[in-house]
């Protein structure tokens, strides 16, 4: 993929616009099961280190803002520490997509970010004396099939974002 934050332009703003886009439709759509999995894997495949950390963590922002506001989160500390933990995981399935990417392709690194991704919140729910039956294999199924739905979402928007960037700019130069 050829759209990177680090540029200038439109490509990086219609980069940034299809990740809010696809972050406040899952935000209202799936809630509680963002797929920051997805998010951070396509961020890491196509931009540069600091780009897809700064992508991941937006994709992150657009969640809390429409849980909190429009959704009505709790806003007590348990609630408040997971929002972190979920901002905190997302960036570790970030680098962890980033480091597999270059190596076995944007599918492994897909899934090697989801594996980070649920490895860590699991291992955070132990270490917090939480519930861990959400971690069900029927549960992490679900919540793959929706990375995955979201992953080739945030793959075409990308795409579409990209060719549209790319006729406005050879417009502007004709």
């Amino acid at each position: 993929m050829t759209l990177s934050l680090d540029r200038s332009g439109g490509r990086a703003l219609a980069w940034l616009a299809a990740f809010i886009a696809v972050g406040a439709f899952a935000g209202f759509g799936v809630a509680c099961a963002a797929p920051f999995a997805a998010f951070a894997a396509v961020a890491a495949i196509a931009n540069p280190r600091g780009a897809a950390l700064t992508l991941t963590a937006s994709a992150w922002l657009v969640n809390q803002i429409i849980g909190f506001a429009f959704l009505h989160y709790p806003t007590d500390p348990a609630t408040l520490g997971w929002g972190v933990a979920l901002l905190v995981v997302a960036l570790l399935a970030c680098e962890t997509a980033r480091l597999v990417a270059p190596r076995a392709g944007a599918v492994a690194a897909f899934v090697a970010g989801f594996g980070a991704y649920e490895g860590a919140l699991y291992l955070a729910t132990v270490a917090t004396g939480g519930v861990t039956t959400h971690y069900a294999p029927e549960s992490v199924a679900r919540l793959f099939a929706i990375n995955a739905a979201a992953f080739a979402a945030l793959l075409a928007a990308g795409k579409i974002a990209s060719l549209i960037a790319t006729r406005r700019a050879r417009r502007a130069y004709s």
